[in-house]
Protein backbone atom coordinates (compact mmCIF):
# COMPACT_ATOMS: atom_id res chain seq x y z
CA UNK A 1 0.00 0.00 0.00
CA UNK A 2 1.40 3.26 -1.12
CA UNK A 3 1.76 6.15 1.76
CA UNK A 4 0.66 9.64 1.57
CA UNK A 5 4.04 10.73 1.75
CA UNK A 6 5.69 7.95 -0.46
CA UNK A 7 3.20 8.86 -3.30
CA UNK A 8 3.99 12.51 -3.59
CA UNK A 9 7.48 12.10 -3.22
CA UNK A 10 7.65 9.48 -5.63
CA UNK A 11 7.12 9.15 -9.45
CA UNK A 12 7.05 6.21 -9.90
CA UNK A 13 4.12 6.00 -7.22
CA UNK A 14 1.72 7.54 -9.69
CA UNK A 15 3.26 5.51 -13.02
CA UNK A 16 2.83 1.83 -10.78
CA UNK A 17 1.12 2.27 -7.90
CA UNK A 18 -1.50 4.78 -7.64
CA UNK A 19 -2.90 4.98 -11.22
CA UNK A 20 -1.98 0.85 -12.17
CA UNK A 21 -3.77 -2.28 -10.56
CA UNK A 22 -2.19 -5.70 -9.51
CA UNK A 23 -4.07 -7.37 -12.72
CA UNK A 24 -1.59 -4.83 -14.93
CA UNK A 25 -4.40 -3.48 -16.68
CA UNK A 26 -2.44 -1.15 -19.09
CA UNK A 27 1.10 -3.82 -19.24
CA UNK A 28 1.54 -4.84 -23.05
CA UNK A 29 -1.18 -2.61 -24.53
CA UNK A 30 -2.38 -5.66 -26.12
CA UNK A 31 -5.25 -3.82 -28.26
CA UNK A 32 -7.81 -6.68 -28.84
CA UNK A 33 -10.66 -4.97 -30.01
CA UNK A 34 -9.95 -4.29 -33.84
CA UNK A 35 -9.73 -7.98 -34.96
CA UNK A 36 -13.35 -8.79 -33.54
CA UNK A 37 -15.01 -5.19 -33.48
CA UNK A 38 -17.31 -5.06 -36.24
CA UNK A 39 -18.51 -1.27 -37.56
CA UNK A 40 -20.40 0.24 -34.27
CA UNK A 41 -23.67 2.02 -35.21
CA UNK A 42 -24.51 5.60 -34.28
CA UNK A 43 -26.60 3.91 -31.62
CA UNK A 44 -23.98 1.53 -29.96
CA UNK A 45 -21.62 4.09 -30.00
CA UNK A 46 -23.87 6.69 -28.32
CA UNK A 47 -24.58 4.39 -25.60
CA UNK A 48 -23.16 5.66 -22.04
CA UNK A 49 -20.40 3.81 -20.53
CA UNK A 50 -19.91 4.08 -16.86
CA UNK A 51 -18.80 7.41 -16.94
CA UNK A 52 -20.69 10.67 -17.39
CA UNK A 53 -20.02 11.96 -20.93
CA UNK A 54 -17.94 14.77 -21.33
CA UNK A 55 -19.67 16.90 -24.04
CA UNK A 56 -19.48 20.23 -25.80
CA UNK A 57 -22.11 21.85 -28.48
CA UNK A 58 -25.78 21.52 -29.15
CA UNK A 59 -27.11 17.69 -28.65
CA UNK A 60 -29.23 18.08 -31.74
CA UNK A 61 -26.26 19.33 -33.56
CA UNK A 62 -26.23 17.59 -37.38
CA UNK A 63 -22.69 16.27 -36.51
CA UNK A 64 -21.69 14.17 -33.59
CA UNK A 65 -17.72 13.69 -32.97
CA UNK A 66 -16.18 11.47 -30.53
CA UNK A 67 -12.46 11.76 -30.10
CA UNK A 68 -10.75 8.79 -28.60
CA UNK A 69 -7.99 10.31 -26.57
CA UNK A 70 -4.37 9.21 -24.46
CA UNK A 71 -3.27 12.10 -22.52
CA UNK A 72 0.15 11.22 -23.19
CA UNK A 73 -0.22 11.19 -27.12
CA UNK A 74 1.80 13.32 -28.75
CA UNK A 75 -0.43 13.45 -31.76
CA UNK A 76 -3.55 13.98 -29.29
CA UNK A 77 -1.60 17.29 -27.89
CA UNK A 78 -0.83 18.29 -31.39
CA UNK A 79 -4.44 18.16 -32.41
CA UNK A 80 -5.57 19.87 -29.36
CA UNK A 81 -3.56 22.87 -29.85
CA UNK A 82 -3.85 23.09 -33.28
CA UNK A 83 -7.03 21.58 -35.19
CA UNK A 84 -9.30 21.70 -31.67
CA UNK A 85 -9.21 25.77 -31.13
CA UNK A 86 -10.33 26.16 -34.47
CA UNK A 87 -13.01 23.35 -34.47
CA UNK A 88 -14.54 24.64 -31.31
CA UNK A 89 -15.03 28.43 -32.81
CA UNK A 90 -16.25 27.21 -35.90
CA UNK A 91 -18.61 24.15 -35.56
CA UNK A 92 -18.89 23.37 -31.96
CA UNK A 93 -20.03 26.74 -30.22
CA UNK A 94 -22.41 27.75 -33.19
CA UNK A 95 -24.24 25.15 -32.59
CA UNK A 96 -23.22 22.78 -35.89
CA UNK A 97 -21.12 19.84 -34.08
CA UNK A 98 -21.38 17.95 -31.03
CA UNK A 99 -18.15 17.11 -30.02
CA UNK A 100 -17.35 13.97 -27.11
CA UNK A 101 -14.16 13.46 -25.45
CA UNK A 102 -13.62 9.74 -23.95
CA UNK A 103 -10.50 8.81 -22.58
CA UNK A 104 -8.43 6.03 -23.89
CA UNK A 105 -5.14 6.16 -21.92
CA UNK A 106 -2.21 4.25 -23.29
CA UNK A 107 -0.65 4.01 -19.91
CA UNK A 108 -1.04 4.64 -16.46
CA UNK A 109 0.88 8.28 -16.77
CA UNK A 110 -2.34 9.10 -19.24
CA UNK A 111 -4.78 7.54 -16.58
CA UNK A 112 -3.54 9.37 -13.62
CA UNK A 113 -3.88 12.80 -15.98
CA UNK A 114 -7.76 11.67 -16.58
CA UNK A 115 -8.51 10.88 -13.41
CA UNK A 116 -7.34 14.56 -12.43
CA UNK A 117 -9.67 15.99 -15.11
CA UNK A 118 -12.72 13.93 -13.88
CA UNK A 119 -11.81 14.62 -10.24
CA UNK A 120 -11.40 19.06 -10.93
CA UNK A 121 -15.36 19.06 -11.67
CA UNK A 122 -17.62 19.46 -13.97
CA UNK A 123 -16.96 23.10 -15.61
CA UNK A 124 -13.07 22.23 -15.38
CA UNK A 125 -12.94 18.87 -17.04
CA UNK A 126 -11.83 20.59 -20.58
CA UNK A 127 -10.29 23.91 -19.52
CA UNK A 128 -7.66 21.00 -17.53
CA UNK A 129 -7.22 18.59 -20.56
CA UNK A 130 -6.18 21.07 -22.80
CA UNK A 131 -3.65 22.78 -19.95
CA UNK A 132 -2.50 19.46 -20.11
CA UNK A 133 -2.07 18.75 -23.56
CA UNK A 134 -1.15 22.73 -23.98
CA UNK A 135 2.13 21.70 -20.95
CA UNK A 136 2.61 17.94 -21.76
CA UNK A 137 5.97 18.57 -22.77
CA UNK A 138 6.46 19.47 -19.44
CA UNK A 139 4.41 16.31 -17.27
CA UNK A 140 4.40 13.42 -19.68
CA UNK A 141 8.22 13.17 -20.75
CA UNK A 142 9.79 14.17 -17.85
CA UNK A 143 11.57 11.41 -15.20
CA UNK A 144 9.95 13.24 -12.50
CA UNK A 145 6.19 13.97 -13.89
CA UNK A 146 4.89 14.52 -9.67
CA UNK A 147 5.97 17.76 -9.29
CA UNK A 148 4.70 19.74 -12.49
CA UNK A 149 1.74 17.07 -12.84
CA UNK A 150 0.40 18.74 -9.19
CA UNK A 151 1.23 22.15 -10.15
CA UNK A 152 -0.64 21.71 -13.12
CA UNK A 153 -3.36 20.80 -10.67
CA UNK A 154 -2.67 23.07 -8.14
CA UNK A 155 -4.15 25.59 -10.61
CA UNK A 156 -7.11 23.69 -10.97
CA UNK A 157 -7.77 24.36 -7.36
CA UNK A 158 -6.07 20.52 -6.44
CA UNK A 159 -4.53 20.35 -2.81
CA UNK A 160 -2.13 17.48 -2.12
CA UNK A 161 -4.79 15.70 -0.12
CA UNK A 162 -7.12 16.09 -3.07
CA UNK A 163 -4.32 15.58 -5.95
CA UNK A 164 -3.48 12.21 -3.69
CA UNK A 165 -7.42 11.33 -3.32
CA UNK A 166 -8.04 11.60 -6.97
CA UNK A 167 -5.30 9.26 -8.15
CA UNK A 168 -5.80 7.14 -5.24
CA UNK A 169 -9.46 6.69 -6.83
CA UNK A 170 -9.56 2.62 -7.67
CA UNK A 171 -13.34 2.87 -8.99
CA UNK A 172 -12.74 6.00 -10.77
CA UNK A 173 -9.65 3.99 -12.70
CA UNK A 174 -11.53 1.00 -13.35
CA UNK A 175 -14.48 2.71 -14.73
CA UNK A 176 -11.58 4.22 -17.44
CA UNK A 177 -10.36 1.31 -17.70
CA UNK A 178 -13.59 0.14 -18.99
CA UNK A 179 -14.57 2.71 -21.17
CA UNK A 180 -10.90 2.06 -22.90
CA UNK A 181 -12.02 -1.74 -23.27
CA UNK A 182 -15.17 -1.17 -24.38
CA UNK A 183 -13.85 1.48 -27.10
CA UNK A 184 -11.09 -1.67 -28.13
CA UNK A 185 -13.38 -4.67 -28.54
CA UNK A 186 -16.76 -3.17 -29.04
CA UNK A 187 -15.44 -0.08 -31.57
CA UNK A 188 -12.19 -1.13 -33.02
CA UNK A 189 -9.97 1.61 -31.57
CA UNK A 190 -6.43 0.74 -31.30
CA UNK A 191 -4.06 4.00 -31.50
CA UNK A 192 -4.86 7.41 -30.23
CA UNK A 193 -6.64 9.87 -31.43
CA UNK A 194 -9.63 8.08 -33.27
CA UNK A 195 -12.15 9.90 -34.36
CA UNK A 196 -15.55 9.04 -35.17
CA UNK A 197 -17.67 11.20 -37.28
CA UNK A 198 -21.23 10.39 -37.13
CA UNK A 199 -19.69 7.15 -37.02
CA UNK A 200 -17.23 6.51 -39.54
CA UNK A 201 -13.95 5.94 -38.18
CA UNK A 202 -10.48 8.13 -38.71
CA UNK A 203 -7.45 7.22 -37.69
CA UNK A 204 -4.66 10.32 -36.11
CA UNK A 205 -4.35 13.63 -35.54
CA UNK A 206 -6.73 15.75 -38.03
CA UNK A 207 -6.56 19.15 -39.49
CA UNK A 208 -9.04 21.18 -39.30
CA UNK A 209 -9.64 20.89 -43.40
CA UNK A 210 -9.85 16.96 -43.31
CA UNK A 211 -12.50 17.47 -40.44
CA UNK A 212 -14.12 20.41 -42.27
CA UNK A 213 -14.21 18.04 -45.68
CA UNK A 214 -16.24 14.91 -43.30
CA UNK A 215 -18.48 17.93 -41.68
CA UNK A 216 -19.24 19.57 -44.33
CA UNK A 217 -22.01 17.40 -46.32
CA UNK A 218 -23.62 16.63 -43.40
CA UNK A 219 -24.25 20.57 -42.93
CA UNK A 220 -25.18 21.22 -46.73
CA UNK A 221 -28.33 18.55 -46.38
Amino acid sequence: MITRRGFLLSASALAIGAVATARGQFAGLQWLGEAHAQVPTMEELLKPGPLAEKALGDPNAPVTIIEYASMTCSHCAHFHTTTYPVLKSRYIDTGKVRYILREFPLDPLAAGAFMLARCAGEDKYFPLVEKLFQQQKDWAFVQNPIPPLFAIAKEAGFTEQSFEQCLSNQKLLDDLEEVRQRAAQKFGVNSTPTFFVNGKIFRGAMTIEELEKQIQPYLKS
